[in-house]
Formats: structure tokens, C-alpha cells, sequence
């Protein structure tokens, strides 16, 4: 099973700014500083990073967490091949031996034991022991740790420890403001202007909405995935049933609210 990503990119990824986060993160590397980003899904984080790895010419491996990802996943493990036992680098051994940026996606989700192995990571130290080989490993220059999480789905058994949470600057990020939106669907779904601001104006009208129960609200993400739809043919009404509201949501109800709501809107 493959467990993370790992390029060197040589154009930069398209991203547009809300704020100053560039610098800040520019400011984080320099200062060899790990970094925490909160924000909702499809708001841009990951974009961000590989936006930044490629702007500051630094290898990027990625790593999406999730409930069964061990430490052992991410620093590495002895296999057997050829009737011998070798070691293998986990994605995060690598970041630090090769100096790259290692970006921990959605990291609550992993297990915990998993911050154990950060916390020597993310202070002055930088180091990273890998008991299994009695090695204690000095991140090589332009190593960086990023680590992301949604503080919407934060409860009692998904949040970092306070211990952790001290040792990374942070950086929250939003879904963009309309104008910034707008000009995100032109350049990343080239919509039409006309088209961009009235999927912007559908969102906006959607984060609105309080009272149906809905786990998150419509992303940039989801309206880029409209956009696409729209301009390859299909009509308006369709790409926000098939890209908005039915991926928001299993509920019928709730469904045909959004339903109705994206009619008026748009419309349709």
C-alpha cells in the first residue's frame, strides 16, 4: 500500500493568497519552524503547501493520515526480501534524511503514537529516533514538518495534545472571500467569469444555512469540481446536483433543501 507522495515540483501550483500566509510559512522555513494549518475541507490547505514547497525548491512527500496509521507507518520498518531482513524508510525518515518538506494531511486521524515521534521533530532538537535501528537522526537542512487538521471534526478522542500543539506555529486558514473565490474557479476551472461568480454567490448562500445538519458546508474544492462539469457541457443545475448537494449530504430531506435553495440561486 502506498502510504505518501513524494515529488520535487517544477512549476509552482497555482494559489492564491487570502492574507499573508506565504510569508508567514516563508518566514517558518527560514526560521526552521514546524507549522500547524487548521481549516475546513477543500479550503485550499493542501494546495498551499505544494504551492510553498515548489516556491521555495524544496522536495515535497506527502502523507494522508487516517485511523490505522502507525508511527512505525511513518519512521519505518524491517522487511524481509530475498531471505534477508532490511530496513526501510518510512515517508517521514525520508523528509528528514533528504531535507524535504514532509506534509502529515489531516494528522488527528493517525493514531497517537504517532506525536510521540514529532515532538523531537518540532523543537530545537530536530532529531528523529528510530528505535528499531538505535539511530538518532539529524534533520538534514530544509527539513520542515507541516501537519494540517480540521477543527471541525475535533472531539475529546481527535485533537492534539496541547504538549503538541505548543511546539508548530499556526495557521488558520477560511474558505476565501467572494472575489478571491471567483478568481480561484476562473484560473483553476477556467470559468467563465459570469459562471464563477454565481457558483461563488451559490456558496455563500449554502455557509449560510444553520439549521440542517450538515458535517461541513460547500468547499472552494466542490465548486471547482462544478465548474468543470459546467464547461465541459453539462447544465448548470446537473453539475450542482451531482458536485454539491449530493456530495454534502445523504440525508433526503436535507438533500432537497439544498435542492431548492441551489434553484433559487442559480436559477435553475
Amino acid at each position: 500500500m502506498e502510504l505518501a507522495s513524494a515529488r520535487q515540483v517544477a512549476a509552482v501550483p497555482f494559489y492564491m493568497a487570502q492574507a499573508a500566509e506565504c510569508g508567514l510559512f516563508e518566514h517558518a522555513f527560514r526560521e526552521q519552524l514546524p507549522l500547524l494549518i487548521k481549516g475546513p475541507t477543500g479550503c485550499g490547505k493542501t494546495r498551499f503547501v505544494e504551492h510553498m514547497a515548489a516556491r521555495l525548491g524544496r522536495p515535497l512527500i506527502t502523507v494522508s493520515c487516517h485511523d490505522d496509521l502507525s508511527a512505525a507507518d511513518l519512521v519505518g520498518r524491517h522487511l524481509i526480501g530475498d531471505g534477508d531482513t532490511v530496513w526501510c524508510d518510512g515517508p517521514l525518515t525520508r523528509a528528514v534524511r533528504q531535507g524535504a518538506i514532509c506534509y502529515l494531511d489531516e494528522v488527528v486521524e493517525a493514531r497517537k503514537d504517532t506525536t510521540v515521534v514529532l515532538h523531537p521533530l518540532a523543537d530545537d532538537r530536530r532529531v528523529l529516533p528510530i528505535e528499531r535501528t538505535g539511530e538518532m537522526l539529524q534533520a538534514a537542512p530544509g527539513f520542515m514538518l507541516v501537519i494540517s487538521y480540521n477543527p471541525g471534526y475535533q472531539n475529546l478522542l481527535k485533537s492534539l495534545k496541547p504538549s503538541t500543539r505548543q511546539r508548530f506555529v499556526a495557521l488558520n486558514f477560511g474558505y476565501p472571500v467572494a472575489e478571491v473565490e471567483q478568481r480561484i474557479l476562473e484560473a483553476e476551472a477556467e470559468a467563465p467569469p459570469q459562471l464563477a461568480a454565481t457558483l461563488v454567490r451559490l456558496a455563500q448562500a449554502l455557509r449560510r444555512l444553520t439549521d440542517h445538519d450538515l458535517e461541513e458546508t460547500v468547499s472552494t474544492r466542490l465548486l471547482v469540481v462544478a465548474a468543470r462539469l459546467v464547461r465541459s457541457g453539462l447544465p448548470l443545475a446537473t453539475a450542482c446536483q451531482a458536485a454539491i448537494v449530493d456530495a454534502l449530504t445523504d440525508d433526503a430531506e436535507t438533500a432537497a433543501a439544498l435542492t431548492e435553495l441551489t434553484s433559487a440561486v442559480i436559477g435553475g
